[in-house]
């Protein structure tokens, strides 16, 4: 029997108090790219996966993440019956969107072959959050890839402890902290900044940033150091784009009519107005000789030597409406319902609007509404979270629920999805820090924000609704949150 060898190649830095190791080679063989992230006790395995062929007639790029963590990575069985993990935990969900959010802008526009993104968690350090080494992971796989790629980038989490700033801090460290900062950046710029603090000042958030940029520069050159041991070449692509004379086409027929429209302050009665004219587009294009309708009731359209469909005259509106939009922000100074950009929505405020509720509010800001309902109960009613780190409990619980009909669609309801889950932490991160400590206040407080209207920011109007609902149902905050 001829034993299997591999070309195992590494690199490492220093990153806080142990070595960070980017290996690749040895697991993980058959994806675009795989790096095993070393840290500690801790070791996740990241693989990047790219389609063959591009989606077509899609106007976004179809990059999915998935954050695993399984008990065996702590030394542990799961609990309950079936003793296997089942659908992704929360934690998982909230890990798996921090990955996603700082590498999606860097995939080149138009480039939509989907890609996925794994991160397993196969050993975890007690210490340590094995989230950031995840990032750092999916990064590196992207990287030595040939998948398009305009890394390498950066994550770190920064903590304070007594005035002074700490690299990768301890869950220890995090708690007893005033700040838990997750910071990523590509070369010595910002892409994404993640927070929770203790009403910590600008200048010390500022101060926290800088800290995060300086330990940046060797962590991307080990990356770049393992791309040019193994890296791939990039895959040549083709980018969705538009025929060149359709929007010349669209502006020259309808941007007066256009540009009526932009001026519509209401968000439905703009967007019935817009399909309106696009439908009117397709059928004026059809009678005019530019269109020819075939056998299952498709459209082609010809102008010149380029041939397209209905989708692109509709992504040529919506090309059309941006660039009127930008226009009317930073020539004319006036937002597209006719605010200065100075001008928040109009706001309204109730408290106390639902009878059985220990406490309640509606908080309303233009388009946008929240109905937050605050809940309390006993020590009984704590939420056990059995994740890697040892068994904790929750006496705070923020749900945040996105219905359909929010935003006037008809959809199935079903579980919570991922952005309803990553909205309600956002939300419960910004008002954990002004909740009363168990001494004072031994209950359990459940705040529900059920989102009754959507156009902007329904996390922030979240954010609103449930400090009013809180104070309503009794509870001492330190400070009402906005």
């Amino acid at each position: 029997m001829k034993r299997a060898e591999f070309d195992i190649k590494s690199v490492s830095c220093r990153f806080g108090r142990h070595e960070l190791v980017f290996e690749t080679g040895k697991v993980g063989r058959q994806a675009n790219g795989a790096v095993v992230v070393k840290y500690g006790a801790t070791v996740v395995l990241v693989t990047a996966c790219m389609s063959a062929d591009k989606r077509p007639g899609i106007d976004f790029f179809p990059l999915t993440v998935e954050y695993r963590e399984k008990q065996y990575a702590a030394g542990k069985i799961p609990g309950g019956f079936f003793k296997r993990e089942g659908k992704p935990t929360e934690k998982e969900i909230l890990s798996a969107r921090l990955i996603d959010r700082p590498i999606r802008p860097l995939f080149p526009k138009g480039f939509v072959n989907d890609v996925q993104i794994v991160a397993q968690v196969l050993s975890s350090d007690p210490s340590y959050d094995p989230d950031i080494f995840a990032i750092l992971g999916a990064s590196c796989a992207l990287t030595i890839s040939d998948i398009p790629f305009e890394g390498p980038i950066v994550a770190c989490r920064i903590g304070r402890q007594n005035g002074e700033f700490i690299l990768n801090p301890t869950y220890e460290e995090q708690e007893q902290g005033d700040l838990d900062l997750c910071v990523v950046g590509y070369g010595d710029k910002i892409i994404m900044i993640e927070s929770g603090s203790h009403e910590i000042s600008e200048e010390d958030m500022v101060a926290a940033i800088e800290f995060a940029k300086s330990h940046f520069r060797e962590v991307a050159a080990a990356q770049d150091k393992l791309k040019e041991l193994v890296g791939k070449e990039k895959a040549s692509y083709e980018p969705e784009k538009l025929p060149s004379g359709i929007v010349p086409l669209l502006k020259e027929k309808y941007l007066p009519k256009l540009q009526e429209i932009v001026n519509i302050a209401d968000k439905h009665a703009r967007m019935k107005q817009f399909s309106v004219i696009c439908n009117k587009a397709i059928e004026e294009l059809v009678k005019e000789g530019k269109g020819e309708a075939l056998p299952l009731g498709d459209i082609v359209f010809t102008i010149g030597e380029e041939t397209f469909g209905p989708t692109e005259v509709k992504k040529a509106f919506s090309e059309i409406e941006k660039e009127l939009v930008r226009d009317r922000i930073f020539k004319d100074k006036h937002r597209i319902d006719g605010r200065a950009l100075d001008e928040i929505r109009p706001l309204a405020g109730e408290v106390g609007i639902l009878p059985r509720a220990h406490g309640s509010s509606l908080f309303t800001r233009g388009q946008t509404q929240s109905l937050s309902i605050t809940t309390l109960g006993t020590r009984s009613d704590e939420q056990m979270i059995e994740g890697l780190e040892d068994q904790s409990y929750k006496t705070f619980m923020l749900h945040y629920s996105f219905p359909p009909f929010s935003v006037g669609e008809v959809k199935p309801i079903r579980g919570p999805g991922r952005r309803e889950i990553g909205h309600g932490a956002l939300a419960e991160r910004a008002l954990k820090s002004v909740m009363p400590d168990k001494d004072s206040f031994p209950y359990t407080v459940r705040v529900v924000s059920e989102i009754l209207e959507s156009n902007g920011s329904s996390s922030m109007a979240t954010v609103c609704a449930a400090s009013m609902s809180l104070m309503d149902a009794g509870v001492p905050i330190k400070a009402p949150v906005a």
